[in-house]
């Protein structure tokens, strides 16, 4: 498979150039998860997926996929394509249908990279996946992989699980996705702190 093989590589690389990491034991080793983490550098979903054991489903900006040969490697590490600032509708069928098998699904709630030091602004669209298949969202903080490497320790911090629980099973509303992304955002913008 190549996603094994991309993130063995990955693994020897970063055994040389080093990696630290917290909070490792918050993400379980089966079931459903959605990884939420902040985008600094387009090598972010490499270093979660050196250090999650299982095999993670990316959302990936639809622009990858444009060209034919490099669209097949992204499909082939388990990346698929969204359209950015849009409700994609077969974007979020396909994160559903991974979290339905039981998988990783990442995602970088902001949908772009942003500067090192900015606070995270969710959008919406991770609060909603978690909440139409009630699955955990596990905050994550990408330190130090803004700068090229190894001119910087890479640290990634790892959350607590946060769910969102629909006590009275009321319809999804815009007020309970916007408070829920920006509970997701809180979590993440204190991860980046330590």
């Amino acid at each position: 498979m190549v996603y094994n093989f991309v993130r063995a590589i990955a693994r020897i690389l970063f055994f040389f150039l080093g990696i630290k990491h917290e909070g490792l034991h918050n993400v379980p080793e089966e079931g459903a998860q959605i990884i939420a983490a902040n985008h600094l550098s387009f090598y972010d979903p490499i270093v979660i997926a050196v250090l999650i054991k299982r095999p993670i489903h990316f959302m990936a900006k639809e622009e990858f996929f444009r060209n034919r040969l490099f669209g097949k490697f992204m499909s082939a590490i388990n990346a698929f394509p969204v359209k950015r600032g849009s409700a994609d509708l077969k974007a979020i069928k396909t994160a559903i249908a991974i979290l339905e098998k039981g998988e990783i699904l990442g995602i970088f709630p902001e949908g772009t990279r942003k500067s090192e030091g900015t606070e995270v602004e969710a959008q919406t669209g991770t609060a909603l996946i978690s909440m139409k298949t009630g699955t955990s969202v596990i905050p994550v903080a990408c330190i130090g992989t803004k700068h090229f490497l190894p001119f910087r320790t890479v640290k990634v911090v790892f959350g607590q699980p946060i769910k969102y629980y629909n006590e009275n099973e009321t319809r999804i509303n815009s007020k309970k996705l916007d408070e829920f992304s920006q509970q997701i955002a809180d979590e993440i913008n204190i991860l980046r702190c330590k």
